[in-house]
């Protein structure tokens, strides 16, 4: 019998990291996660320092360690995945970051949005990158740097995503991940896997600024140095696997492998994502190499930045009575709360909720948007509006599918189920209203899976510890949750409808209410 071996998965994410010590077969022995918070000194920005996040990976590698009690002589290889990056973190020519990372969340460079869409061929730009114009992007946020922080500019050697930064420390090798790069957006040529020089031009980015290695999620940066090996307490020499974005990461933990499989996410924030050979940025999703056979395969994507927290903003704001309730019986208050609303006829009584508490990302890319309850009466109470934000969610959710369905283009479809992970994947009745919108059946796992277990996936595949038919069939399975109800499902297009028809009909007014509110000029 050969000796067991293990491997190490991070995840870096936008408020906590997280690792996961795990067998070649998946099965975790040992989790550990930090907290932090990002930073948001002023309306509209949102950015992190790298030391912070290689901190919290040093401490959670040390942790799992610490709990597994496993011999570091079985850890064959480590592997770290991150948020989206956004700009990544401006680094000088020794690596030493310059300023902070401005995250995916940032919403900044509304100047520089404007500025491509005035000076840029935005057709051709899309054409080469598979991406659209928005400050979700990593390209505009670089420009408000060029703009806003020349001297940081002017001292800047390269950008690197959170995990190549990492990576870069751990290994003194810089190299960048396909799926990281082509999310950047703008400066990335998605038909050839590579920086496009014709794009950079455009934007007026040096080529020098982006970092010449670029390797497949599942490739090995580097050998562990010795002082880090000493450091985390792992082997002198232990690989260090690319990784990729947290997203597709994840997506690959759920099982989504292949063209056609799809996975939506959805916890704080909400992002869906399938798999396909190509992308049109015209119908408004994001996309990137896959971080499995990233050769081939995109990942491509869209979300609602606000869903779980539509629901906490809720809870907190209007449900202290269920608070304390629960508290006074030990039990969640949205167990009170689903009590009262699962029963309610689909739509909650003639209302609907637009989920842009923060803006909206696909497929409506406003950062001026804003949630929005529509039908209010006076026969509505509590548990109606608390069913109107998870049915809100889900038609976001099914936005996105739309959109993705509108990109097929008969070059790949989506499976008939849809399987769900995250926070929501709790509700008996969300996911319930999830297939009922969707019209799909839904699927759920057993246990929580995150970024973490699809990081030690790739740290298995690009160690050789696993083949690629291991990937495919993954390390969990799916199981049925909830099927579609006929009526209700009829009831919900509609309903959907109405949903995608508002937000035009409003942006209007959402745009001259921020505009009252903030000042200055709406975003288009």
């Amino acid at each position: 019998m050969q000796p067991a071996t293990y491997v190490i998965g991070v995840d870096i994410g936008t408020q906590s990291t997280k690792a996961v010590l795990v067998a070649t077969d998946g099965h975790i022995l040992a989790q550990c996660a930090r907290a932090y918070q990002v930073e948001t000194p002023q309306p509209l920005w949102a950015q992190q320092w790298p030391d912070v996040w290689l901190d919290a990976v040093e401490y959670c590698i040390k942790g799992v360690l610490a709990q597994a009690g496993t011999a570091v002589t079985a850890i064959k290889s480590i592997c770290v995945s991150s948020l989206y990056g956004g700009s990544g973190i401006p680094v000088d020519a020794d690596g030493q970051a310059l300023y902070p990372c401005l995250i995916w969340m940032d919403r900044r460079a509304q100047d520089e949005v404007r500025w491509v869409r005035d000076h840029v061929d935005l057709d051709r730009l899309f054409a080469i990158t598979g991406n659209s114009l928005d400050s979700y992007y990593g390209y505009t946020k670089m420009l408000w740097l060029r703009n806003k922080q020349p001297a940081v500019w002017a001292q800047t050697a390269q950008f690197l995503p959170p995990n190549s930064y990492v990576n870069a420390r751990l290994t003194g090798q810089v190299a960048v991940d396909h799926s990281s790069a082509g999310n950047i957006g703008g400066v990335y040529d998605v038909g050839q896997r590579g920086w496009s020089a014709e794009a950079l031009d455009m934007l007026g980015i040096p080529r020098s600024m982006m970092p010449s290695r670029l390797v497949a999620s599942s490739d090995v940066v580097g050998p562990l140095l010795p002082a880090w090996a000493e450091r985390l307490g792992l082997p002198v020499g232990t690989p260090v696997v690319a990784g990729g974005v947290d997203a597709a990461v994840a997506t690959l933990a759920a099982g989504a492998a292949q063209p056609g499989n799809h996975v939506a996410m959805v916890g704080t924030s909400m992002c869906w994502g399938t798999i396909r050979p190509r992308v049109d940025a015209r119908h408004g999703l994001i996309s990137m190499p896959h971080v499995f056979n990233g050769s081939q395969d995109l990942y491509v994507f869209g979300g609602a930045i606000s869903a779980g927290a539509s629901v906490t903003w809720f809870r907190e704001t209007f449900c202290q009575a269920e608070i304390a309730q629960g508290q006074a019986l030990g039990v969640d208050p949205h167990s009170l709360l689903e009590k009262d609303a699962a029963p309610l006829p689909p739509g909650s009584g003639g209302l609907l909720f637009l989920p842009y508490l923060m803006g909206e990302r696909s497929p409506v890319w406003d950062a001026q948007a804003s949630g929005t309850f529509v039908g209010l009466g006076l026969h509505h109470g509590r548990p109606h509006l608390y069913r109107a934000v998870l049915e809100g969610v889900a038609y976001a959710l099914r936005h996105n599918i739309e959109a993705g369905v509108k990109g097929l283009d008969g070059v790949a479809t989506l499976d008939d189920h849809l399987v769900v992970v995250g926070g929501a994947s709790h509700s008996d009745m969300w996911m319930q209203i999830i297939a009922d919108v969707t019209g799909r059946p839904v699927y759920t796992l057993a246990d929580d899976v995150e970024a973490s277990l699809g990081a030690a996936m790739l740290a298995a595949y690009g160690a050789g510890l696993i083949d690629a038919d291991a990937v495919r069939r993954g390390w969990v399975s799916p199981r049925l949750r909830s099927t579609p109800q006929p009526a209700a499902h009829a009831a919900y297009n509609g309903l959907f409808a109405q949903y995608v028809d508002l937000y035009p009909a409003l942006k209007p007014a959402m745009h001259r209410l921020r505009q009252a509110t903030q000042g200055g000029t709406p975003t288009p």
